[in-house]
């Protein structure tokens, strides 16, 4: 949104699962309330993976902008996928995750505007 290039290291094929905000903190007070999970761990995500470069292109689709992407080398440790298992805070805290990942970055996009002014 500030024209600057955008670095992707690899191919943009890879995949990853995002989490909206909203969601984590939906999450967290399920947990907070639930007194028979002291010291539990839960794995909250958006349940969805996407591709970097699908993702590149929504937000070039919700802006109207071309993005200015920049591909390099594959960072040495970075794993190819992630994906969220999230069963066990949908069986214990009864939480699933509420916004995905195309609604989140259009929120996440107006947020940003406004933020801007």
């Amino acid at each position: 949104m500030d024209d600057e290039e955008i670095t992707v290291f690899g191919d943009g094929t890879q995949t990853r699962d995002f989490t909206f905000v909203d969601d984590v903190v939906a999450a967290n007070i399920l947990a907070a309330a639930t007194n028979e999970i002291e010291g539990e761990v839960f794995n909250v995500g958006g349940g969805s993976r996407i591709t970097v470069n699908k993702l590149i292109k929504r937000t070039e689709e919700i802006t109207g902008r071309e993005a200015k992407v920049r591909y390099m080398a594959k960072q040495k440790g970075d794993v190819r996928d992630t994906w969220a298992d999230v069963s066990k805070a949908k069986e214990e805290l009864g939480w699933t995750p509420m916004i995905n990942i195309y609604k989140g970055l259009e929120k996440y996009m107006k947020w940003y505007k406004r933020l801007e002014g």
